[in-house]
C-alpha cells in the first residue's frame, strides 16, 4: 500500500476512514445498495491510502486475514464501488484511489506524485467544460472526463 502518501497528510487518518465508510453506508442506502463486509474492506483499505492501490495489494492485504480471498472477490468489489462513486480507477498506475466527493464523481482530475504516490482529486468544472466543447467541435461526445497530471506534490518538489 502507500503509507508515505498516507503519511502526509496532516489530518487524523483515522477519522477520515470513518467518515469515508459512514458516507459508503448513506449512499448504499440511499441507493439501495448492498455494502458488504468484502466490499467494506476494499473500500477501507482504498481509503487507507491516499494514493494508488492495485487489486493485487488489495487481495494481498484481504488474505491476511481470509487466506480464501480471491481476485474475483476484490474486482467485483471494486466494480460496485466504482460504480456508486466511491472510488476511482487511476488508469496510468492501473490501480485505484478514494473518492473524496461522489457526487461529482463524473467531474474530476488528479494530481498523482511520482515521489511519494499522494493522490490529489480536484473538480475544475472548467478544464471539463473545455475538453468537453472541444471534443464537441470534433464531433465527439464525451461521457465523463478523467485527467490525470504525474508531477512532484510540494513536500517531495522541497526534498
Amino acid at each position: 500500500m502507500q503509507p508515505d502518501a498516507a503519511s502526509q497528510h496532516d489530518h487524523d487518518h483515522q477519522a477520515c476512514i470513518a467518515d469515508a465508510l459512514a458516507a459508503a453506508e448513506r449512499i448504499c442506502a440511499e441507493r439501495k445498495a448492498r455494502l458488504t463486509p468484502n466490499r467494506r474492506r476494499v473500500l477501507e483499505l482504498i481509503w487507507d491510502s491516499h494514493g494508488v492501490v492495485s487489486a493485487y495489494d488489495i487481495l494481498a492485504e484481504m488474505q491476511k486475514d481470509d487466506p480464501s480471498a480471491k481476485p474475483p472477490t476484490v474486482y467485483r468489489a471494486l466494480d460496485f464501488l466504482m460504480d456508486l462513486g466511491l472510488v476511482h480507477r487511476i488508469e496510468s498506475s492501473n490501480g485505484f484511489t478514494r473518492c473524496e466527493s461522489p457526487l461529482r464523481h463524473r467531474v474530476c482530475q488528479f494530481l498523482i506524485c511520482d515521489g511519494c504516490g499522494l493522490v490529489e482529486e480536484l473538480h475544475s468544472r472548467p478544464l471539463f467544460e473545455n475538453l468537453s466543447e472541444q471534443a464537441a467541435a470534433l464531433g465527439f461526445e464525451s461521457d465523463y472526463q478523467t485527467v490525470e497530471v504525474h508531477g512532484r506534490c510540494a513536500k517531495c518538489a522541497k526534498a
